[in-house]
């Protein structure tokens, strides 16, 4: 699984009302990667070399791998905390990745987590697709879960003390394995407060098999 790209955006075309598809040239090999267009203007223009010629602009992308029948695609998103909303509303019924990224892509991490603990539905109802009956079952369904990003619940990164790099590490890469948000934040919460990645990965990995 992908979950982070950074390198020169050589291509970028417009994939529908609240999506962009880039081309993201790293090392020679270019990865397609959708984007929400408020992420895709804020990539800078090609700029001149020394020599007249062009250099395209970089972007670091933190990337979701949305596995599918027949299908691998990737999303990019400006920072882990927004692939979490991401990859939170994903769990939430009825919300595939395109209405997932339409979200994100009119409110943002901050302003999204603002409208769904405060009840806003006339906000959720501005993003294209969504109804004020999926507007109010999308609040009841995210609401307990966006605590994480709240402050009403700890996140991952401040679970393990003095190590805050490492704990969103294995919570990365419990994601990218398929668990859940629920799963990851119990796992995380288990885990001591020091050791290597590979040593909390094990211990994460553990304490979620037996309920797998």
């Amino acid at each position: 699984m992908i979950g982070y790209l950074r390198g020169d955006i050589v291509e970028r075309r417009i994939a529908g009302d609240t999506s962009v598809e880039v081309v993201v040239d790293v090392g020679g090999v270019g990865y397609r990667v959708f984007v929400s267009p408020r992420l895709a203007g804020s990539f800078t223009h090609a700029t001149s070399t020394l020599d007249g010629g062009l250099r395209a602009p970089e972007a670091t992308l933190w990337v979701h791998t949305h596995v599918r029948e027949g299908a691998i695609t990737l999303y990019g998103f400006a920072d882990p905390d927004e692939r979490s909303v991401f990859e939170v509303l994903l769990g939430a019924h009825g919300v595939g990745p395109a209405l997932a990224l339409a979200i994100v892509s009119m409110h943002g991490t901050e302003r999204l987590v603002e409208i769904v603990t405060s009840e806003d539905l006339d906000a959720l109802t501005l993003v294209p697709g969504v109804g004020r009956k999926t507007a109010m079952r999308l609040i009841v369904d995210l609401k307990s879960r966006f605590g994480e990003f709240d402050g009403t619940t700890p996140p991952a990164v401040s679970v393990i003390g003095g190590s805050p790099p490492v704990a969103r590490e294995v919570a990365d890469a419990l994601t990218q394995l398929g668990y859940g948000s629920d799963e990851v934040r119990r796992a995380v919460r288990a885990l001591p407060a020091e050791g290597s990645l590979e040593e909390l990965l094990r211990l994460a990995l553990r304490e979620l098999a037996p309920r797998r």
